[in-house]
Formats: structure tokens, sequence, C-alpha cells
């Protein structure tokens, strides 16, 4: 498999190389990282030892490794990677044309029946996806289980957020299905990749949203990082179904062509555009993506601030992107 960096001095790349491979100049030639190709500050570099399935984490460890934490480097960014073939992708592929989703507000504070309550009045909106909040998760006023069922009874289309502790995760999600979920939600980039790939292997038979919250911290460090386009296609490779994407608002710290090289990242899952979405910044965001195919439109707390109310908020959002 291959990695591309951004790097300043370009000549540490040969460096970078052996750190991440054999951590010695002289180690075996059969699985030491190769500098294949640099153009100006890009240097492209070949890892011969991640071609077989080591296991996310182990990869993980090479491509985004110790080189953090080096001083004898000024910059040091990944901007692309060919990503091997025995990560197993998504499941599910994204339907033709734009979908509206929403979340269930406010983050916390709901007992089960009224996120039913909610859920309920976004789906007759025309939300095709009604997902938790991040920030909720399993508490005692609002158990986990005891919410997927009063929300499955409404019949909408439901993403619990099954995020929590790592060991209980796979026996979390089993038995929201049994309790009728549509979907699982994992807040991936703080629960660990490896979980969703658990998650993915797991075969549920129902789709996987992957919320972002946490990514930020490997996109934004200008001097080391991750570019937002390698993690959204990292999340979709791992086993996302719905990937989250930034937005073309303020709300959000990617730019326009950041977000619409996250969106083709995410593909062929659905890239999901979200923070500061609301009916009446839902055709701009579409226009501005420049593309109608294989997006959700998510609806957070504009939503709620509407003066018609939620359900009329959700139908003029579906109207907008209809138009």
């Amino acid at each position: 498999m291959k990695a591309t960096y951004e790097i300043d001095p370009p000549e540490w790349a040969e460096t970078l190389a052996v750190l991440e491979s054999t951590s010695l100049p002289d180690g075996p030639d059969s699985v030491r990282a190769r500098v294949v190709a640099v153009d100006g500050n890009r240097a492209t570099l070949e890892f011969p030892a991640l071609d077989e399935p080591v296991g996310l984490a182990a990869l993980l460890s090479c491509i985004v490794g110790e080189w953090g934490d080096r001083a004898d480097v000024r910059r040091c960014r990944l901007v692309a990677v060919e990503w091997p073939s025995w990560l197993p992708g998504n499941a599910f592929a994204a339907p033709v044309g734009v979908q509206v989703g929403a979340i269930v507000k406010p983050a916390q504070g709901l007992s089960p029946a009224e996120v039913a309550e909610r859920a309920a009045a976004l789906a007759r909106g025309g939300a095709a996806l009604v997902k938790d909040d991040e920030l909720l998760t399993d508490p005692s006023a609002c158990p986990l289980l005891e919410r997927v069922r009063a929300v499955a009874a409404t019949g909408a289309f439901y993403a619990a957020n099954v995020t929590g502790p790592t060991e209980s995760l796979l026996e979390r999600a089993a038995a929201c299905v049994d309790a009728g979920v549509s979907a699982l939600m994992l807040n991936v980039f703080v629960q660990g990749l490896d979980a969703l790939r658990a998650l993915r292997d797991a075969t549920f038979g129902v789709p996987i949203f992957a919320h972002r919250v946490g990514a930020a911290f490997l996109v934004r460090g200008e001097r080391v990082g991750v570019d937002a386009s390698v993690l959204a296609e990292l999340t979709r490779s791992c086993g996302a179904d719905y990937v989250q994407v930034g937005s073309f608002t303020s709300r959000v710290h990617d730019s326009d062509d950041e977000v619409r090289a996250e969106i083709a990242a995410a593909r062929p899952a659905v890239a999901v555009i979200g923070g500061g979405i609301g009916p009446d910044n839902a055709a701009e965001q579409l226009a501005r993506a420049g593309t109608r195919e294989g997006v959700m439109l998510l609806l957070g707390s504009a939503a709620y601030a509407a003066a018609d109310g939620l359900e009329a908020a959700v139908q003029r959002t579906v109207a907008a992107c209809a138009s």
C-alpha cells in the first residue's frame, strides 16, 4: 500500500520511510518502506509489510505513527492513502439522490418517550434517518435499549448511539438490533476506528453511521496532521455506511474545497453534510456541494428553532432538496 505526505523538508521522507517500517536503515529490505515518488513537498511512500492483513491498529501505527512526535521535521501531513483491499468497506451503498436526516435534540435530558416523540415528528416531516446526538449514550435517565424500543414503535428509521465501553460494544449493538433499531451509530474517532471495523465484521445487518467527533484534533493541526478526506475515506473503508463530513457553513472549520473532497472520499457510502444545516440554507448546501448523488443533509438545532415547528422545518428542508 502507498501513502502520500506533505513534508518539510522533503528529504526527510527517507527518514520517515525507515522510522515507520524497520526503525533501522539496514533493516530487512523486504519490509522496509520506500520513497517511490517526490513532487515538490509531496512524497509518496510504499509500505510492503502492510499489503497483508496485519490489522487496522498495526496499519495506522505505521502511516500515522511516531513521526508526529519527531522534532527533526518542520511539517508532516498525511494527505492521501491507497488503502489495502483487506479493509471491509461499507456494506450498504448510498441511495440515489439526496436524503435529509435529523438529530434528536436536546442532546441530553430527554426521556425515552420524549426521544420517540421527536423522532416520530422528524420522520413525519420526511427525515430518511433520525439519529442520536453524539453526546447521548446510555444514561440512567434515558437508557439505550428503552429508547430504541420506544423509537422502533414509531416506525422511524433510527440510528442509536452505541458508543460506550469497548468490551461490551458488540453485545450492546446486538441488543439494539434485537430491540428493533434501524441503524447503529458510533463516535468513531473517540471510540476507535478498529471498533468500527469490529461492528462491520459482526454483520448485524443494519447500516452504520460514523460520527466524526474527535477527528478535528487530527485534521486541524497544520504542522502535523491528517487531511480530512483521508479520514473520510478511512472511515468508509473501515465499514461506515454513513460518513459524516463538514458543511458549507461557518459552523465548521472545513473549507468548501475540503468538504467537496470529503464527499468524494466517502463514496460509495452516504456522505452526511452536517453542521449548521437548516431549511433556509439546504438548497445552498447542495449547490456548493456540486452533487446531488449519495449525500444527506443532516438537520440539527436549526430545525428546533424554526418558528413553524419541527415537522414543518423538516418538510421545508426536504422540499428545498427536491427543487
